[in-house]
């Protein structure tokens, strides 16, 4: 699992940051005292252009003339467009005119001011509502509460969105605005206080949706305490501990937000590992009850470690076990209604490898079903799972003196099966491609 970080391209975007307050109109320039007929017709006419020019993705459905600075050259525009987010224009005589949201050039300057470029068209009235369409495309579910601009680089501009229950976003959109390649990331991920952190809403506030998540576990979890732990492509996660001293990892779906599971401290994944809580004894105490139910299954294994496969059954547990009272390991799965245990080569064959047990430790339980069909003088060398049906699995087995070896067929969905047929290499051709240990190879 690896978190979502600001890379180095964004590191140094952030270096080269353009406040959103620099966006404002010089003072010489005249801006329009209100949005009449006659700045209209001038905005239709001219701006449309100039908006293709700027390389922004917006078809002009108003627009107005703001002003212009003979002095300079410079023409100031406003438009709005169907695609939603408004924009002005700074349109200079023999350079490529210049596109800033509405957000941006409607925030305060330094000295609290409005810019000379705020939006003021109808369309663009609420500037925010312009930053739905790339919350959408990024993936980010938010109910849009409040929005500003943080700043613009040579590559990125980007904004803060804040969201109702507290949650809130940093926008990265590409140069010249467009929604393909928005990214969002949540305001978790950034440091308070830096060049691109969230303003609009405090950490408590951002950590308020684990109070949610945790009610929606149904684990009877009083919040001690919490905190944010990670995000991948797809998932935030949260640790939470409990007032009766238990403690979970919260998998929240970014997508719409919702709890995607609650994990005991016990069994967190790597990489979102519970600080808040002691998971050692958290570990200690479900290896202890893994051990009960293995002995329940008729597995005798003490466990000293343990790793869970992913399980597509909230209700069904499917552990790797290791065991410090033997080498040989197993595949644990366990639920209300049933408990088994696969050692490690129907475990395979059932779909769940063994890593902490070598290969070689079955090998003497391969040998001993090789016995119960006289093939005593097949001490097995080596092994591998070659290919199942519906119904059985098959392990192709090398013998240690070099001869030809066997392929042994165990039924499936079985704890600890004994095998159903015996094949030569010659009559298992057909299964998983056949023999290939290289001991059982023709030469």
């Amino acid at each position: 699992m690896r978190p979502f970080a600001i890379g180095l391209t964004a590191a140094l975007a952030v270096a080269a940051l353009v406040p959103a307050a620099a966006f404002a109109a010089p003072k010489d320039a005249k801006p329009a005292a209100a949005v009449d007929a006659k700045s209209r017709e001038a905005g239709m006419k001219e701006a449309p252009p100039l908006v293709t020019q700027a390389g922004v993705a917006c078809q002009v459905s108003d627009a107005r003339l703001i002003g212009a600075d003979k002095k300079s050259s410079t023409s100031y525009y406003e438009v709005a467009c169907q695609e939603g987010m408004g924009y002005a224009l700074v349109a200079k005589k023999d350079t490529a005119p210049q596109a800033f949201s509405c957000v941006e050039t409607g925030q305060p300057g330094a000295d609290g001011k409005d810019s000379g470029l705020k939006c003021q068209l109808p369309a663009n009235a609420d500037p925010k509502q312009g930053l739905k369409p790339y919350l959408t495309k990024a993936g980010a579910s938010c109910d849009l509460q409040n929005a500003r601009a943080i700043g613009t680089g040579n590559n990125n501009s980007f904004f803060e969105v804040a969201c109702a229950g507290g949650t809130g976003y940093i926008l990265q959109i590409p140069v010249p605005m467009k929604v393909e390649g928005t990214v969002a990331n949540s305001c978790l991920l950034y440091e308070e206080g830096g060049n691109i952190s969230c303003k609009l809403t405090d950490r408590a506030a951002q950590l308020q949706v684990v109070d949610t998540l945790a009610a929606a576990a149904k684990n009877n979890c009083a919040v001690k305490d919490k905190r944010y732990i990670l995000t991948t492509k797809t998932d935030n996660y949260f640790e939470v501990a409990c007032q009766d001293g238990k403690g979970y990892v919260l998998q929240q779906a970014t997508a719409n937000g919702a709890l995607v599971r609650a994990i005991d401290c016990a069994n967190a994944p790597g990489g979102a590992e519970c600080t808040l809580t002691d998971s050692r004894a958290a570990k200690t105490e479900q290896a202890g009850l893994y051990t009960s139910l293995a002995k329940k299954a008729g597995y005798d294994c003490k466990v000293e470690q343990y790793g869970l496969f992913p399980s597509q059954d909230p209700k069904k547990e499917i552990v790797e076990l290791k065991c410090s009272n033997t080498p040989r390991g197993g595949i644990g799965v366990f639920s209300a209604a049933d408990n088994r245990v696969y050692d490690c080569v129907t475990g395979e064959l059932n779909g769940f490898r063994c890593s902490y047990t070598k290969a070689d430790v079955e090998f003497t339980r391969l040998w001993d079903d090789l016995k119960s069909y006289n093939k005593a003088g097949c001490q097995v060398s080596g092994a591998r799972i070659i290919g199942r049906t519906d119904t059985s699995g098959f392990v192709e087995v090398a013998c240690a003196d070099g001869l030809p070896g066997w392929v042994l067929s165990y039924p499936l969905n079985q704890a600890s099966p004994k095998p159903n047929e015996l094949l030569s290499c010659l009559q298992a051709k057909g299964v998983g491609g056949g023999c290939k240990l290289p001991t059982n190879i023709k030469k």
